[in-house]
């Protein structure tokens, strides 16, 4: 199959984070200890949380999903930005770069409608907390992430198919670290109108509707704090939604940053640093900020822990 419809392009340059010779061994150094925390912190919680029965409810479901999208997400460009640091020439195929597109835009958009189930069953927890067991029960859990699943899959598939039909000349110097949608688009030698109206359509809807699912959720969940009497009720509350607030601001603050500007050579350039925390930064600080303020995946922890070293010193004596 040819690369596209027409294009003569059949491989790619990327520029990668920054073309400074002095600084592509630090940055490689930094990006493997990053990439080898977001593994290790997402594989421990995907196992611990699949170990544990008293963790599988809808909220930790969620969070176990969660976990898999950041590991497959941060792998779809990590591995190829680390062997960008350390060689001469950083080039990947046609097909490659379309591929990383389409998995990119497809974990990208998971993680939106996650994030956003997960506000709606901290939602659910605190404001109907009697009905919480019968509205989410196990099938409505797995149809919200069916559906999640199922938006990211026709939103990926929006991306890269509009993408397929442009056509690539000369330019072939992707001013990124990995194959994204702006910087891709400004290298055809064809018109992107429909690319630029499809990017406007599904960004849109993917930012809106999580976005505004997540603002209501939250606006009830704080109604029904400020009614809790309790200090101590309070407190509870607001320590079970604190973690994933902060996963949600930095997502979501950091996308925005990126694709909501003009998208022009200087801020491209800015939106590489900033598009390090969306791909690079959350997925490794999830785990952590589920595991270090959650007592319930500590406790987990401390006992899987103690498991351990019991069976260790068992084997030893």
């Amino acid at each position: 199959m040819p690369p596209g419809n027409g294009s003569f392009v059949t491989e790619f340059i990327l520029v990668g984070l920054t073309d400074l010779p002095d600084l592509q061994l630090p940055l490689f150094c930094l990006f493997l200890v990053m990439y080898v925390v977001t593994v290790l912190g997402n594989l421990g919680l995907i196992t611990l949380l699949g170990l544990n029965s008293h963790l599988h409810t809808p909220m930790y479901f969620f969070l176990f999903n969660l976990s898999f999208i950041d590991l497959c997400y941060s792998s779809v460009f990590t591995p190829k930005m680390l062997t960008n640091f350390v060689s001469k020439k950083n080039i990947i195929s046609y097909r490659g770069c379309m591929t990383q597109l389409y998995f990119f835009c497809f974990f990208a958009i998971s993680e939106c409608y996650v994030l956003t189930s997960m506000a709606y069953d901290r939602y659910v927890a605190i404001c109907n907390p009697l009905l919480y067991n019968v509205v989410m029960s196990p099938k409505v859990c797995s149809s919200l992430m069916l559906g999640s699943y199922l938006m990211a899959f026709s939103g990926a598939v929006a991306h890269t198919g509009s993408m397929l039909r442009l056509t690539f000349c000369d330019a072939n110097t992707i001013n990124h670290y990995l194959c994204d949608i702006l910087p891709v688009l400004q290298l055809s030698c064809t018109s992107t109108y429909v690319n630029e109206l499809v990017v406007f359509i599904v960004v849109g809807i993917n930012i809106i509707v999580p976005s505004v699912t997540i603002f209501v959720s939250y606006g009830c969940i704080l109604s029904s704090i400020l009614h809790i009497s309790s200090t101590e009720g309070r407190s509870k509350a607001f320590s079970t939604c604190s973690s994933h607030i902060i996963a949600v601001s930095l997502f979501f603050g950091s996308g925005a940053f990126m694709y909501l500007k003009p998208s022009s050579a200087g801020s491209m350039d800015e939106g590489k640093t900033s598009s390090v925390f969306y791909t690079n930064v959350v997925p490794m600080m999830n785990p952590l900020i589920y595991s270090l303020r959650n007592k319930d995946v500590k406790l987990a922890l401390r006992k899987v822990l103690k498991l351990q070293i019991s069976a260790d010193t068992a084997m030893a004596t």
